[in-house]
């Protein structure tokens, strides 16, 4: 199961509520940043699930008292700009249709939900991105990444009962490996600053290229499809290294469920 889960938070929440004070006064960076990564990976699933559910099963629901697609769809839109607006001075510039019944919402075309619902996530990666830390809002963070998992459960078992497999389950893209000499990897080894607090360490192990966070947990290998692009088996994970004018390694960016995260090379 670790290695499904973003190479950088695979260790960056198995700390205790009871410890997360102390750890907020110490690193609020780390803290913003596990919450952003859980926000993309449910983000980025539901987006997905929505995406492929056909727009004729839009109006699918199990039972007469649950809620349609359609509507799952659009209460997800208003939930998220409720949420995130708390989180900072960012505020959502509503129109005429924003105030429509939600059950008038729910009927709107496929594409105009799935638009509507990537803005809405898009304004809490912006809020998210302007939280002030010295008063960290723990709460509204965890509502949210909460009601993004709990709505992705949802709607995966929705599409299950439709005979459809949800993003989650479905298997990695797949990738081509090649051969690169130690002598091509050892430029990237070293450690990489995420966020202030949250390093990646590099290394070289039996002539391959291994990543772990200074989190904790053991080395995951990085398999290389270019001289500078590798991913990670298992997930969709993928690093993309950096470098300057002299060809220096200067950073690397790390893709996984539709953001790209810079981390500059420290030493």
């Amino acid at each position: 199961m670790r290695q499904r889960t973003l190479i950088a938070i695979a260790l960056v929440l198995p700390m205790s509520l009871a410890a997360q004070s102390s750890a907020i006064r110490q690193s609020p960076d780390r803290i913003i940043f596990a919450f952003e990564t859980f926000a993309d990976v449910f983000g980025s699933r539901l987006v997905a699930a929505f995406d492929s559910i056909p727009a004729t099963q839009y109006g699918y629901r199990p039972t007469a008292p649950q809620q349609t697609i359609g509507y799952i769809a659009q209460h997800l839109e208003d939930a998220n700009y409720s949420l995130c607006e708390s989180l900072s001075d960012l505020k959502h510039d509503r129109t005429s249709k924003d105030s429509l019944a939600d059950t008038v919402k729910a009927r709107w075309p496929k594409d105009t939900l799935v638009t509507r619902l990537k803005a809405s996530l898009d304004f809490c990666d912006n809020a998210m991105e302007r939280v002030e830390t010295p008063q960290l809002p723990a709460l509204t963070l965890l509502a949210l990444d909460t009601d993004l998992a709990e709505h992705y459960s949802q709607i995966s078992t929705y599409m299950r009962l439709l005979g459809m497999v949800p993003p989650s389950a479905l298997p990695p893209r797949q990738h081509t490996v090649i051969e690169l000499p130690v002598s091509a990897l050892s430029p990237y080894v070293g450690v990489y600053e995420l966020v202030p607090g949250m390093e990646l360490e590099l290394t070289i192990g039996d002539r391959a290229l291994f990543v772990r966070s200074t989190e904790g947990g053991g080395p995951v290998r990085l398999w290389p499809e270019s001289s500078s692009d590798f991913f990670v088996r298992a997930t969709d994970a993928r690093v993309t290294f950096t470098r300057d004018a002299s060809g220096a390694v200067t950073g690397l960016v790390l893709h996984q469920y539709g953001r790209d995260r810079s981390a500059r090379k420290i030493r």
